[in-house]
């Protein structure tokens, strides 16, 4: 007969004085446990845990408020207040510990300029904060070509997506794009792939005008 064993946590029960309870059923509500417990100890000096506070709610029925999500509709309690107005001071000062400061700088952040390669394998440069990326060969395009109209792309003469060289960037409608795909037009020799557009654009011409 197989037996199963039960493995039993228990928590140290805690006699708490009535200046602890008052503390904590005051500083409970949208406070951490973790933080509560903090609090608990600068306040006292004492060693209680997480786990003790969580007990300590249980016990008595005390709603942190922390849900972990919110619902439709839902309006948290402290909008548009200051932290002194629902907060102790206890809180205040755990809540400083972790919260990200305004001058800092994120161990990630990367600087204007950076590049990075998309998971299509355009490259991309960032060009704005906080984290905006541009596709570098659209940028190469206009620095030395001018303005991209809106129905164009730019594509590569040589199909190579790292190659930045202006020469071998071109400027190609939607339309046109249809065509040399259709008609596999795109090679790998860029020279052939700008005869290719030159083709495209008669023929785009024609449909456009059998359409009237």
């Amino acid at each position: 007969m197989n037996c199963q064993k039960c493995y039993w946590v228990r928590v140290k029960m805690i006699r708490y004085t009535k200046e602890q309870r008052e503390f904590l059923i005051t500083n409970n509500y949208m406070t951490p446990a973790k933080n509560l417990a903090i609090m608990f100890n600068d306040e006292f000096g004492t060693n209680i845990t997480e786990t003790n506070i969580k007990s300590f709610r249980g016990n008595n029925h005390l709603n942190s408020g922390l849900t972990g999500r919110f619902e439709r509709g839902h309006i948290p309690k402290n909008k548009g207040k200051s932290w002194n107005d629902y907060m102790s001071k206890e809180a205040q000062e755990i809540a400083r510990r972790t919260t990200f400061k305004k001058s800092n700088i994120p161990h990630n952040h990367k600087p204007i300029g950076y590049e990075r390669v998309n998971v299509d394998g355009y490259v991309e440069v960032k060009t704005q904060e906080p984290n905006v990326f541009e596709l570098k060969h659209r940028i190469v395009y206009e620095q030395t070509k001018g303005p991209i109209p809106n129905d164009c792309n730019v594509a590569f003469a040589d199909g190579n997506k790292s190659n930045l060289d202006p020469d071998n960037l071109i400027l190609v409608t939607k339309s046109e794009m249809l065509v040399m795909n259709k008609k596999s037009l795109f090679k790998k020799d860029r020279e052939l792939t700008k005869t290719g557009h030159l083709i495209a654009k008669v023929i785009d011409k024609q449909n456009k005008l059998k359409r009237g």
